[in-house]
């Protein structure tokens, strides 16, 4: 190797390149599990708390979210069932793609009548919910385990 070829090799540009390569190398599908869990861990507590005190919860609905077209009890009790439901998929990854839809929809609805201004948490959530709704649970999940995901592609 000539002596500028040794340094082109040491500049920070390759050195930067040499760091992505590695970084490319880490598994998406632990990124795809950790997601999982996250999300879910938000979504779970909340659909959790509305259970313990479900008087409480309906009056929320009522006073303060508001939620437009739906009554009360119906969207407490859909908010509810959407976030333990959909929450427990996504911990097993299964049905991944079809559990973030509801979220997703109520994470919407949420932002637009609810609570306009927490607009920086909806999206980190919308956005690790749609990473998960177009890249699928990984490989360590449940769809995966049954066939239900194409095998990993290497270039995502």
């Amino acid at each position: 190797m000539s002596m500028t070829s040794t340094a082109a090799a040491s500049t920070p540009r390759s050195r930067l390149a040499t760091c992505a390569a590695s970084l490319r190398r880490f598994p998406l599908s632990i990124l795809q599990l950790l997601f999982r869990l996250a999300i879910a861990g938000v979504f779970l507590r909340a659909g959790l708390n509305k259970l313990e005190s479900w008087e409480l919860t309906v009056q929320l609905f009522r006073d303060e979210y508001q939620v437009p077209v739906l009554p009360a009890e119906i969207a407490a009790t859909m908010a509810t069932t959407f976030e333990i439901g959909c929450s427990s998929l996504l911990i097993l990854g299964l049905a991944t793609r079809a559990a973030t839809l509801p979220i997703l929809m109520m994470l919407a609805v949420i932002q637009i009548f609810v609570y306009p201004g927490a607009w920086s948490d909806h999206l980190v959530w919308g956005s690790i919910l749609l990473f998960l709704l177009t890249r699928g649970g990984g490989t360590f999940s449940l769809d995966h385990a049954f066939g239900f995901e194409p095998p990993v592609d290497r270039e995502r």
